[in-house]
């Protein structure tokens, strides 16, 4: 308790004490004392327990951050957080759905919810000799809005009321933190969660066995001042939710979707056996492993379906193309989620690694919102095309291995028919 609260109470008490004793009816002393003392004890109960609840409203009012609506008239308060005054800066946004949706594309539950997780993460660590008196709330909030709207640091400087170094800091570290900390977001999934990606996909197209959908997509960067631009090529295989399962980024955009994949970890433990490992299962005599569906960008191989060229209209193959297109659908609109992201709807104007953290963050971001069953950063357009890139990059050719895509189009065969039947008995 303050000393000027202190004060105060026990000049109230000595008060009170003297007037009882002073009283008309205080004839009797001792009957008097026995009187006085419990007014004065329920007195001095009261006046405690309310300083006490006020000094505690008064610290939760300073440790959190404060959201004002916009259309009322500001406080002397609410000025003095505006210009940074106490311990807290504010987000300057309403709890209404669209504020938090714009400003960090998602719900203010999620917000609050990713708060709770990450504040320990964000708290942790502030930039050698600079203390940053700032709540995981206003953390937080700096971050995403810089991934959400891509706003420059100086234009989340003035909207949060921070210095540009803070900003910088900030959106960094939220990067960092879920990165490091949340990559588990983003796993290959178990052989028990894979037989349910694969059931999704067969009650969707018929196509039994199929483990995921593998596309590759580039996000532009600038440096030096704008002058000079290239792009990042981020691998990505999701199921049919658009659930991210896998992502690669930080290969040269300049590289064709085929070697990309045969630069990453995932090639590599395919191809030695150690995902997609599970038994295969007979589709009109033929043994079909685990695979996955790509475009015409990727190599046809015994885990990886890509669709026939030049199919004759009302054959298999059509049929299959169909299918295969279906499946794709989920891995376009994930891509298309992700660029909405502001950082990553334009050229990212950072250092190749930390535009690398961007996508990274952005993917982990839309995996958790899925999870929460937030779908303010999911898009869903009509004309999946414009979004579609495979054209641009062909496979390449001498990276083929005749006998191996021989199996592959044995396997292939058998699933364009089971495709044609299976679309025969929607009809």
């Amino acid at each position: 308790m303050e000393s000027s609260t202190l004060l105060a109470l026990l000049s109230s008490i000595s008060q009170l004490i003297l007037l009882l004793l002073l009283s008309p009816n205080s004839t009797n002393s001792s009957s008097s004392c026995a009187n006085v003392f419990p007014i004065a004890h329920s007195f001095l109960s009261s006046h405690e327990m309310a300083a006490t609840l006020s000094l505690l409203t008064l610290s939760r009012k300073r440790k959190r951050t404060h959201f004002s609506e916009r259309d009322s008239e500001p406080t002397d308060h609410d000025k003095d957080q505006e210009l940074g005054g106490g311990d807290s800066v504010q987000l300057g946004l309403t709890r209404s759905p669209d504020s938090f949706r714009n400003c960090f594309r998602m719900t203010h539950s999620t917000f609050e919810w990713l708060c709770g997780l990450l504040e320990p993460l964000l708290e942790c660590r502030d930039p050698v000799g600079l203390p940053l008196n700032l709540s995981a709330e206003l953390r937080l909030g700096i971050g995403l809005f810089r991934l959400s709207t891509g706003s420059s640091y100086p234009e989340i400087s003035k909207q949060f009321g921070v210095s540009e170094p803070v900003a910088r800091f900030c959106a960094k570290q939220l990067c960092r933190v879920l990165c490091t900390n949340y990559r588990f977001w983003i796993e290959f999934p178990n052989p028990n969660e894979l037989a349910s990606v694969s059931a999704a996909f067969g009650s969707q197209t018929g196509l039994p066995n199929c483990c995921g959908v593998i596309d590759c997509t580039r996000f532009k960067t600038v440096k030096n001042g704008g002058f000079h631009e290239e792009s990042i090529a981020a691998q990505i295989m999701v199921d049919s939710s658009s659930r991210i399962l896998s992502i690669v980024a930080g290969f040269r955009g300049n590289k064709g979707d085929s070697r990309v994949l045969k630069s990453s970890t995932l090639y590599k433990d395919i191809e030695a056996g150690r995902l997609l490992n599970s038994p295969p299962v007979n589709v009109d005599g033929v043994a079909v492993n685990q695979y996955l569906i790509g475009d015409e960008g990727y190599p046809l191989l015994p885990w990886l379906m890509v669709p026939f060229v030049d199919a004759a209209k009302g054959s298999n193959e059509e049929h299959f193309n169909a299918a295969h297109n279906l499946m794709r659908l989920s891995a376009l609109r994930t891509i298309v989620s992700l660029k909405s992201w502001g950082i990553l709807s334009r050229p990212i104007q950072e250092e190749f690694k930390m535009a690398v953290a961007y996508i990274g963050a952005c993917s982990i971001l839309h995996n958790g919102l899925l999870r929460r069953e937030d779908f303010s950063a999911m898009c869903d357009v009509d004309d999946y095309s414009l979004y579609d890139q495979s054209s641009q990059y062909y496979r390449d050719t001498s990276l083929e291995e005749n006998s191996i895509e021989r199996k592959a189009s044995v396997i292939r065969t058998a699933l364009a028919a089971k495709a044609k039947e299976f679309q025969n008995t929607q009809v």
